[in-house]
Order: structure tokens, then sequence, then C-alpha cells
């Protein structure tokens, strides 16, 4: 299992955010900050405001700041709205389901459980709790 570079990306811009609290940071800061493409970053962005996860103004003075409080924010939460869209087998996929053995596999249970698992664990972390105390992350992503 790897995570998609978009859900990485967002975690990044995220605790960014956390980190720069108080203050609209730019696109291109947070790019620089985490090695990333300002197109790639600009599709992850969209996301992240979309569901509420940060707050975009446009203009001049323009940014982003986080849309509610990092502490509210959990990495489960997040990695649902990123990576749900991708099935993790071939049975998950319903219509375009193919494998013969879906009627007498087993598996497709036990991944359900591992998954809600790993969720039900992403869920108690906030990106509060990764920022907080983390000296050496806020010094690699505080914008002087």
């Amino acid at each position: 299992m790897r995570l998609t570079i978009r859900t990485n990306l967002a975690m990044r811009t995220l605790m960014f955010c956390a980190v720069n609290a108080g203050r609209t940071v730019r696109k291109h800061e947070v790019a620089e900050a985490c090695n990333a493409s300002e197109n790639h970053l600009a599709q992850v962005i969209h996301l992240l405001a979309q569901k509420k996860f940060l707050r975009t103004v446009r203009g001049r003075s323009g940014g982003l700041t986080l849309g509610r409080p990092a502490e509210t924010i959990t990495v489960g939460e997040v990695f649902r709205e990123f990576e749900s869209v991708l099935p993790f087998t071939e049975c998950s996929e319903g219509a375009e389901n193919r494998c013969p053995l879906v009627g007498a596999c087993r598996l497709k249970c036990v991944l359900d459980d591992a998954l809600r698992a790993f969720y039900a664990e992403l869920d108690r972390v906030s990106v509060a709790d990764l920022v907080t105390g983390n000296c050496e992350l806020q010094t690699l992503l505080k914008v002087a």
C-alpha cells in the first residue's frame, strides 16, 4: 500500500498551514517548502478548499489558511477524501469487478476489516498532533 502523491501533498499543505497559523500563505511558499509542482499543488489545494479543509483568498494579497482549527482536522478524514476514490481491491469496484472468486473469497472481508482499523487509527491523529511541539518540522515549514 502506498499513498498517492495527492494525499501526500494534501497532508504537507495542511501541516504547512498549521505551522503558519494566523498567516495567509501563498501557494508558491507551500510548493517550495514541500518540494512540489505548483500546478499539481493547485489541484490539491482546490480539493482541500472544496472539502473545507482550507480557506482560499484570491487576488494580490490572497493565499490560503486552514479552513478550521488544526485540532479538528483528522488525518483519517483527509485520507478518506483523497484515497477513497481509488478502490483498494478489484472486488470493491462494484460493476467493474471481474474477479472470478468474488462469490467465495473471504479476503475482501479481511481487507475491509483492515481498512476500517487503518482509518480508525488515522482518525485518532489530528493535523495539530503532527505539528505541535515538532520543532524540526516547524523549522522546515515556518515562513520567515
